[in-house]
C-alpha cells in the first residue's frame, strides 16, 4: 500500500508487523553508534542499575520504529522527507521482546510547497504485553496525489 497526503485523515489507524529484538541487535548497535554504555552489554551492571538484564539503547527503539513504518510501505511513493520527531521513553526495550508500531494520524497541513504536505503520526511501540515502550509523533512531507492517478 501506497497512499498520498490525501490518503491520511486525521483518526486513521496503521499497525505494523512485529519485530522482535535480540542480544546480538542489540550489541551490533552499539558497535555502529559507539554507545558501549554497559546497561546494553552487561548483565550484571544491568541487573545492579535495577534491570533483570541488559536493555537496548533507546534510540535503536527509534531506529526499529522508523524502520517498521518503512515497511508499512505507507508512504513508498510519497515520502519526500521526515521533517520532525519527538520521543519519548516509557519503558525499558530488552532483548527477546517483540516489538509493534500502531500509528494515528493526529494532523495534516498542505504547505507553501506545491504538491506537498504534511501529516503528524501518532507513534506508539508496543511490546508483547502491550505495554507502551516509546511513544512520540512523526511529521512527515508527503507528496499528494499526482493528477490521474487513482
Amino acid at each position: 500500500m501506497s497512499l498520498y497526503f490525501e490518503d491520511f485523515t486525521v483518526g486513521r489507524e496503521f499497525t505494523s508487523s512485529p519485530v522482535q529484538v535480540t542480544g546480538d541487535d542489540i550489541r551490533r548497535f552499539a558497535d555502529l553508534s559507539g554507545d558501549h554504555n554497559p546497561l546494553h552489554l552487561d548483565p550484571e551492571a544491568a541487573r545492579a542499575a535495577g534491570f533483570p538484564g541488559t536493555v537496548a539503547h533507546g534510540v535503536l527503539g527509534i531506529a526499529l520504529a522508523t524502520g517498521l513504518a518503512s515497511r508499512m510501505e505507507l508512504t513508498r511513493r510519497s515520502l519526500v522527507a521526515l521533517v520532525g520527531i519527538t520521543w519519548r521513553f516509557r519503558a525499558p526495550v530488552f532483548p527477546d521482546d517483540r516489538l509493534t508500531l500502531h500509528l494515528r494520524v493526529a494532523a495534516r497541513r498542505p504547505t507553501r510547497r506545491p504538491g506537498t504536505g504534511v501529516v503528524t503520526l501518532a507513534a506508539e511501540l508496543r511490546n508483547q504485553r502491550g505495554e507502551v515502550a516509546q511513544e512520540g509523533e512523526f511529521q512527515e512531507l508527503l507528496r499528494q496525489r499526482p493528477a490521474g492517478e487513482p
